[in-house]
């Protein structure tokens, strides 16, 4: 029996935020006396556009102090669609957590859990099963907060590659392939562009440490067309941030919609864990919202975490899941269901 305290700082942020949080940590509450000698202490912050429209900071230092010096970050959605810098880019405090603690590996499990969930023919549960492995802090998004000067008539994005960032989130990816079907793919374009030339030569030279795994790579165009009409050709995908970025939004579309999608941002020295779809703040406090993605993050923080007590509750919530969509109708209205996000967050308690 481990004997342990874990300072989780939790930031449910904007729109639906709040609500799915909340539903998260009813699951928590669970499973806290199932997990003999481990104890939580959970350190809430406002944070997000609407602590901005409050404060005029959306990412308080407080804030930002508890993200850094806790065990893991639990976070629900940041972000307001009317809420801009006066740039015209919108709010993503997320973003500026993610390069501030080097969340170098975005960790995107994409998983079927019923076939009337996915767009695609000839489906069944666990027939899509792909980890997106996403490089979090360099791309595209390299130059994301340089400023564009007024009136200027071109505007530069630079896609920034470095050795470094390339050989780390590469070796994640091998070393998650390992746990699961032994095959990784690079999506990358190096038919066109230099940097993911760069990329794909160190993909190949660090493939050579993994004999065991097969390895290839695939364009990115490519790699959309085949998430749509063949997913189960792929098992870890390992991409750029930008392309990583769209990918993940395309799976989980196949796997029932961003309300699926859980995900992680874990770097060397802690680790944030939050739905990847946005706030939704048209729907927030109606009591709709899909709480599964963030209940799925929140397995994906206890497994993390290590302990073998830790790493059990994570998995008796995926199960939980599993058991609960084996029904059909147990489903929320973005998924054409007619469940409250409470109900459904009581029936994986049920099935704890």
């Amino acid at each position: 029996m481990s004997n342990r305290l874990f300072k989780i700082a939790v930031l449910p942020g904007d729109g639906i935020g709040e609500d799915i949080t909340a539903e998260a940590i009813r699951v928590l509450d669970v499973l806290k006396p199932e997990m003999k000698g481990v104890q939580f202490e959970l350190d809430y912050h406002s944070v997000g556009a609407s602590e901005f429209l409050k404060n005029g900071d959306p990412f308080p230092s407080t804030a930002f102090e508890a993200a850094k010096n806790s065990d893991a970050v639990l976070l629900g959605a940041m972000g307001l669609p009317k809420v801009r810098w006066p740039d015209g880019r919108e709010m993503a405090p997320q973003l500026d957590l993610r390069e501030q603690l080097d969340l170098y590996a975005g960790i995107r499990p994409i998983y079927l859990y019923h076939e009337n969930d996915t767009p695609l023919k000839n489906q069944s549960e666990g027939s899509i099963d792909i980890l997106i492995v996403r490089e979090s802090t360099e791309g595209l998004f390299s130059t994301r907060l340089n400023e564009r000067e007024p009136g200027a008539d071109e505007v530069k994005d630079t896609m920034l590659v470095t050795r470094k960032g390339s050989e780390r989130i590469i070796r994640v990816a091998f070393e998650e392939a390992m746990k699961r079907r032994k095959k990784v793919s690079l999506i990358e374009k190096s038919n066109v562009l230099p940097s993911m030339v760069f990329f794909n030569e160190i993909f190949f030279e660090i493939a050579k440490e993994y004999p065991e795994v097969e390895a290839d790579a695939v364009y990115v165009d490519a790699a959309s067309l085949f998430l749509v009409q063949d997913p189960s050709r792929f098992d870890v995908l390992v991409t750029e941030n930008m392309f990583g970025d769209i990918l993940s939004d395309l799976a989980a579309g196949i796997v029932g919609g961003m309300g699926m999608a859980p995900s992680a941002d874990i770097g060397d020295h802690g680790a944030v864990f939050q739905p990847a779809h946005g706030s939704a703040p048209d729907i927030a406090g109606k009591n709709i919202a899909n709480p599964v993605a963030t209940i799925l993050s929140l397995a994906l923080l206890l497994e993390w975490l290590g302990l073998v007590e830790t790493k059990a509750a994570g998995l008796r919530i995926r199960n939980a899941v599993r058991a609960v969509f084996q029904n059909p109708d147990n489903r929320t209205p973005d998924m054409k269901g007619k469940l409250s996000t409470s109900q459904i967050t009581d029936l994986i308690i049920e099935n704890l």
